[in-house]
């Protein structure tokens, strides 16, 4: 076997189509096989802001080859700086909500989810209709009235307009890797989005040090009053991917989040 035109020495499997690959010139990289690559790449591009967390270079696409992250541990010092990071990043913009990377493919994923990026004008409008509704069909009928009177209220739930934002995507606890330089993004499903989504994915499965990331991402960048209290709306998105591809309990999370959005509005 041989990648980026040499052989491979070693191959360690890290999950499901990706392995971390020594090469026969010292190099280790990860190989990643699969759907969305292309528009991994594209997003792994786009996340790589000067003054943003870093993210691995991409060093080819068929297959996706990314540089390997060193292993590291999470600090509190290394968590403000990721919140700094994480607020340069957000603000480097997008040309539009739902507007998918340079050269990124419309159809893209979440996970192994679809996930289809084309630019619309608005966040509330896009949001309903293009991250909640094409989800809802995983639900009971009960859940689905739930997350569809979101949809019927989006606009007053949305809180204050913001620009478009450079969003990781699918800002979960293991797609962020701590090194000994901090943290590093990967696994991206990036997008132009609402900032809010990205933090409020961040706390849905719990990240070390959560309260000193958001202190000092809201020292760089504060955010819009009320953000507390959408988080569950901006949860629902992430949680309607998981009903989807894992069943289980969370479609009724799905329908707490829905709950616990209008409850706000």
């Amino acid at each position: 076997m041989t990648v980026l035109g040499r052989a491979v020495r070693r191959s360690v499997p890290l999950g499901a189509g990706v392995a971390r690959a020594e090469l026969d010139d010292g190099r280790a990289v990860v190989v990643k096989t699969g759907a969305g690559l292309a528009a991994e790449a594209a997003g792994l591009r786009w996340l790589a802001v000067p003054g943003g967390p870093r993210v691995p270079a991409v060093l080819g696409e068929d297959p996706l080859v990314t540089e390997l992250v060193p292993d590291g541990s999470a600090t509190p010092a290394a968590a403000e700086a990721f919140g700094r990071a994480l607020a340069v990043l957000h603000g480097a913009g997008a040309p539009a909500f739902g507007a998918p990377p340079p050269g990124g493919p419309a159809d893209a994923t979440i996970g192994a989810a679809p996930m289809r990026n084309v630019a619309a004008p608005a966040w509330p409008s896009w949001y309903a209709a293009d991250r909640l509704l094409p989800h809802v069909d995983a639900l009971t009928a009960g859940q689905r009235a739930d997350v569809e009177a979101v949809v019927e209220r989006i606009g007053a739930l949305a809180g204050p307009a913001e620009p478009p934002a450079r969003l990781h995507g699918d800002l979960w606890s293991g797609n962020v890797l701590w090194a000994p330089d901090g943290a590093w993004l990967i696994d991206p499903a990036a997008h132009g989005g609402h900032r809010e989504t990205d933090l409020a994915m961040l706390a849905l499965f719990g990240a070390p040090y959560l309260d000193r990331i958001l202190a000092a991402y809201t020292e760089a960048a504060p955010l819009a009053d009320g953000w507390r209290a959408r988080v569950p709306l901006h949860q629902l998105f992430p949680l309607l991917v998981h009903a989807r591809l894992f069943g289980g309990g969370y479609g009724a999370q799905a329908a707490s989040a829905a709950r616990a959005a209008l409850r706000a509005g």
